[in-house]
């Protein structure tokens, strides 16, 4: 047994508490970093080891690289926050720095070119994602122990907001170093790294008494496999499946769900027979805890997967019409995001200050329906809209979430005992990191549902009108509209990446310069990319109204004053 190092009166002086915050808002911040950084510098990562984004083979080297971080940390955070009330929030903490800066050097050091190199890639990010899953269970236990009940919630909100910011500001950067080289993207981690080992080796202290206890293996092993299974499965389903635009008729996709579904309701029984759980069901007993998870996994659902419809529609669309050449929209993408993270960082830290007066119910309640708000504002925007416009239910949006999420975290970590904070951080991380692959394959699904009632027949005419072949013309107005949103993603010009220079240099040098002009594909897609994104909104609005009933539910505010199981 670990041994107690600070005293109560130290635990919460005002130099180590504030320590404590910096630190692990600095890791926080890298680890949201890296998961979006990949964003923008897709297109120069792929040049740089050789593979061609657009081919049919490459398609799921994409998704992994995207989602693979994701997946990895959805399933491991519950497990190593429960090994950090069992050996040490700060040891399992900062092992996380040290297991995150590895994979970010041999990210960068990728030597192969090709598939190898993508597979190499993939690996190398998973390393990242566990020392990224390190950081992030341990946390906000680490602030928990270290702040007193009355400043939690600013602390919480100073540390979610740079996570929430973090996945914002992550595209710039990445798109900042990728005109520089794609390496960079993953080496910018390595001295950020290297001084958060440093710092957190030296300043970080175990303050509570910790249990070493058995590793409940099977409940780990049924809880990693059945999530993986049930994740990868979503993720396999946006990939199109023979004629179908979709793999959800895919039978190993339909596998992996059932299979993963299975593996959890079996997990669920496990917990409930095992002396030490992993996964401590009796918290749900707890009704601020279970309230605000379910708020913070409908939330996640409600905003992850906007974030990549959004950038689709600059990218794809508005950047294009207002005369940005499509190697230049990832970069200016981001740049167009930003209010989304001035309205983070403005709400996050006021509104958890005042949850350590009021309590975190009004506050994640209010954030949620104004959440559903803008997002039905930003369905009454014409596809090609005034930016200023987009730039206030942006920043509406992230005041919005901002005035969520701080509040939200200090309600759940508040509510359970003591000796529960590392495995009751990673359950409440596990809600969001699974809330975010889950929304990218909903909101790809309604996209791509709506996008494929009604393209075919737009490209098709768009085509022909411009002298292409009949036959070539219903080819590539029956591809998957993956392929030519993920073009558009990756900063190609789909149509002119798609009909090739041999079919371009047989078309009058007019109708040849009007299909691959910079708004000829924006005004093709642009009704059609609305229809999808009306669905995809609403629902949007849907999750986050049921997440502000579900935050409403917590109650009054509460702080559980157990300090032992």
């Amino acid at each position: 047994m670990f041994n107690k190092i600070l005293a109560h009166s130290d635990r919460t002086s005002p130099r180590y508490k504030w320590i404590a915050l910096s630190n692990t808002t600095l890791g926080i911040l890298m680890a949201s970093l890296n998961a979006t950084s990949l964003i923008i510098a897709l297109p120069v990562i792929f040049r740089g080891i050789k593979i061609n984004p657009l081919s049919a083979s490459s398609f799921s080297y994409l998704l992994w690289i995207l989602l693979g971080y994701m997946l990895v940390t959805a399933v491991l955070v519950v497990s190593l926050g429960r090994l950090g009330d069992m050996y040490g929030r700060v040891k399992m903490y900062n092992l996380g720095f040290v297991i995150f800066s590895i994979g970010a050097l041999l990210a960068g050091l990728t030597w192969s070119q090709g598939s190898s190199g993508a597979i190499e890639l993939i690996i190398f990010r998973m390393v990242q994602a566990v020392g990224g899953a390190l950081l992030m269970a341990n946390s906000a236990a680490i602030l928990t122990d270290a702040f007193p009940e009355n400043q939690r919630g600013m602390a919480l909100g100073i540390n979610q907001i740079a996570a929430l910011a973090g996945s914002f500001i992550g595209i710039l950067i990445g798109g900042f170093l990728a005109q520089f080289s794609w390496r960079y993207v993953f080496w910018f981690n390595v001295p950020i790294g290297i001084l958060g080992i440093i710092w957190s080796y030296v300043a970080l202290k175990e303050i509570d008494i910790f249990h070493p206890a058995k590793i409940d293996w099977i409940g780990n092993l049924s809880f990693a496999a059945g999530l993986s299974m049930l994740l990868v499965g979503i993720t396999y389903a946006i990939k199109p499946y023979g004629n179908s635009a979709m793999g959800w008729g895919n039978p190993l996709v339909v596998w992996l769900m059932i299979a993963g579904v299975a593996l959890l309701i079996g997990f669920a029984l496990i917990e409930r027979k095992v002396a030490q759980p992993m996964f401590n069901l009796g918290l749900f007993k707890i009704r601020a805890f279970t309230a605000g998870n379910m708020a913070g996994l409908l939330a996640a659902m409600g905003r992850g997967g906007l974030q990549f419809m959004l950038i689709m529609w600059l990218q794809g669309i508005w950047l294009p019409l207002h005369g940005y050449a499509f190697t230049q929209t990832p970069l200016w993408a981001g740049i167009y995001m930003l209010p989304i993270t001035a309205g983070f960082l403005m709400a996050g830290p006021l509104s958890g200050y005042l949850s350590d007066k009021f309590g975190a119910r009004p506050f994640a309640t209010g954030g949620m329906i104004i959440a559903a708000g803008s997002f039905a504002l930003m369905m009454m925007l014409p596809v090609d809209f005034p930016y200023y416009l987009f730039a206030l239910i942006l920043l509406l949006n992230g005041l919005a979430f901002g005035m969520f999420s701080s509040p939200n975290t200090a309600g759940i970590m508040n509510s359970v005992p003591a000796s529960f904070r590392g495995v009751a951080s990673g359950m409440r991380a596990t809600f969001m990191n699974v809330g975010m692959p889950l929304s990218i394959g909903i909101f790809f699904t309604l996209m791509i549902v709506g996008l494929t009632a009604t393209v075919p027949g737009s490209i098709y005419h768009g085509l022909t009108a411009n002298g292409v072949p009949g036959t070539l013309a219903t080819h590539l107005s029956h591809l998957p509209a993956i392929s030519y949103l993920f073009a558009a993603f990756l900063g190609y010009n789909p149509l002119k990446t798609l009909l090739g220079k041999n079919v371009l240099s047989k078309l009058k040098p007019s109708a040849a310069a009007r299909l691959t002009s910079k708004e000829y594909f924006p005004h093709l897609i642009a009704a059609p990319f609305k229809h999808g994104l009306v669905v995809v909104l609403l629902f949007a609005i849907g999750a986050c109204l049921v997440a502000a009933y579900a935050s409403w539910l917590r109650g009054a505010k509460y702080i559980n004053q157990e300090i032992s199981a």
